[in-house]
């Protein structure tokens, strides 16, 4: 995600021979409920601060592990929600928060800078976040 900063699922969290690799010197297993963004988002920037790398994993490196990376972005990178997402996106195609993280998220970047740039919307399939909204379209025939 960036130079310092890494996500993945528990597999390769226990790989040994890829965390020296890449040279990963904290592991952060966020696998159960971590009820605030900024305890998690610290420990990775000191990490950084320390020249250090931070492997960030979950159970399968898709909703958990990216949610906390986003709110490390928007914290410490100052990048709004949607470039955020972007960015991971593009670097991680397979990320996907569920809706109860996409919310705690739109909350933070308000409490960050006061104004959101992804919102949630009524769909077929419910509330989904607004950058889902022309996919989802395209998979439920009309």
């Amino acid at each position: 995600m960036t130079r310092s900063l890494y996500i993945s699922n528990g597999v390769a969290a226990n790989n040994k021979l890829l965390l020296s690799s890449n040279q990963i010197s904290s592991v952060i297993n966020v696998s159960v409920e971590v009820d605030f963004f900024d305890p998690i988002a610290d420990h990775i920037h000191s990490v950084e601060m320390k020249q250090g790398r931070t492997l960030l994993h979950c159970a399968a490196g898709v909703s958990r592990s990216a949610t906390l990376c986003l709110a490390y972005l928007m914290k410490y990178h100052a990048m709004s929600l949607l470039d955020a997402h972007t960015w991971t996106k593009s670097c991680r195609p397979i990320i996907q928060p569920n809706n109860d993280f996409w919310e705690q998220l739109i909350h933070y970047e308000f409490q960050l800078f006061g104004k959101n740039t992804i919102h949630m919307v009524s769909s077929p399939v419910g509330m989904i976040p607004d950058i889902y909204e022309k996919e989802v379209r395209l998979m439920i025939p009309l």
